[in-house]
């Protein structure tokens, strides 16, 4: 196992700063998001998520905790070894629906079902699970809850129009992107705007990018592929030119017949300077503390997108860091900010469509918040 590091900084509650008006942009962002899904809905019949819309894959797997973690390790639902039925969802970022050659960021929803521990405040009724949600990048593309609102009003605005004009784009930024990786470098607005390489899904890492409570702690998490079979998918090209769901067409392919197997990892704060909880545009040095694995994920082969997954998962779930336990509370500006705006967000698909939004094992629809 990878050496842990030597000076571990505590969680307490003041390393979160919050600010006077987080109440306003907390409900302008939520507002934001919420006109996004009222476009796509008008437009399409269908209410769909804010952010993340399209799905390219919908899959169950099992989560085996490590045995034998050390102290600082074992926190949380990491306590102690164990099994847990997981249910995946994966995706891509913009809110509305498009063709995958617009190639943007893709994101990695996992739900850890029958988890032990008290429950966040304000949580979802009879909910026994924990949500992470990565994307295949370190780095959030915004420094601030404010910041991040501001990039999200102009992304409200280009929302189900000129898709011809996005695929278009999308081609350009590409060749953009490129240009810049091949000097050591990258853009995460190129990406967020249809930049992203045309590479396999199932091949990338993905990466809670915002910090989380660790239990005594505080971490980022990510998962990074272990089998074979996956790590020969690493940018491995996906022609998405004259297929609309290449994407979700290469991952039912491929669970078609083989089994994936990621870990799940921490990286745990060692300086709250040099590794900050509120600035989400500093880069936690994997030098001064690298990921460590506490978990393995596991998923059998399986039909990845079937009517039933549809209702249950894609329609009948929701994926929000703010479902829970204490032990792994959000952090930071742009983690609070999410609390309200994935509440509505939920609450508005709920709503409207024939599958309403609810936890497994629930009993009744999910809280509006």
């Amino acid at each position: 196992m990878t050496q842990l590091p030597t000076t571990l900084e505590r969680y307490r509650p003041d390393v979160e700063t919050i600010e006077k008006d987080e109440p306003e942009t907390a409900r302008a962002l939520s507002e934001t998001l919420l006109s996004i899904a009222h476009t796509t809905w008008r437009n399409g019949g269908h209410a769909v998520r804010s952010v993340h819309a399209k799905s390219h894959g919908l899959l169950d797997g099992e989560l085996d905790i490590l045995p034998d973690l050390p102290g600082p390790l074992a926190q949380g639902i990491f306590a102690k070894p164990g099994r847990h039925k997981a249910v995946i969802r994966l995706s891509t970022s913009p809110g509305d629906i498009l063709h995958d050659s617009v190639s943007t960021p893709r994101g990695f929803s996992l739900k850890i079902l029958d988890v032990e521990g008290e429950r966040l405040p304000g949580g979802l009724e009879g909910s026994t699970s924990q949500d992470f949600l990565l994307v295949n990048g370190k780095l959030f593309n915004s420094p601030s809850a404010k910041a991040f609102l501001t990039n999200l009003k102009g992304l409200a605005l280009t929302t189900d129009r000129m898709e011809r004009t996005k695929e278009v784009a999308s081609k350009v930024f590409r060749v953009v992107e490129s240009a810049l990786e091949k000097f050591g470098a990258e853009s995460a607005t190129l990406k967020s705007l249809g930049g992203h390489p045309e590479t396999h899904i199932l091949g990338e890492s993905f990466f809670t990018q915002l910090p989380h409570r660790y239990g005594d702690y505080i971490a980022k998490f990510s998962l990074v592929p272990v089998t074979e079979n996956l790590k020969a998918l690493k940018d491995q090209p996906v022609d998405a030119d004259k297929d609309e769901n290449a994407l979700r067409n290469a991952v039912r392919s491929f669970f078609g017949g083989e089994t994936a197997t990621w870990e799940l990892q921490v990286q745990l704060c060692t300086d709250l300077d040099s590794m900050p909880v509120e600035d989400a545009s500093t880069l936690w040095d994997e030098e001064k503390s690298p990921f460590i694995p506490v978990a393995r994920l596991t998923v059998p082969p399986q039909d990845s997108w079937t009517e039933e997954k549809q209702k249950r998962i894609d329609d009948g779930l929701s994926f929000r860091p703010w479902n829970g336990i204490v032990e792994h509370q959000p952090l930071g500006s742009i983690m609070r900010m999410r609390r309200q705006a994935y509440d509505s967000s939920a609450a508005f698909r709920s709503e409207r469509n024939a599958v309403p939004v609810r936890e497994p094992g629930a009993r009744c629809p999910v809280a509006a918040g």
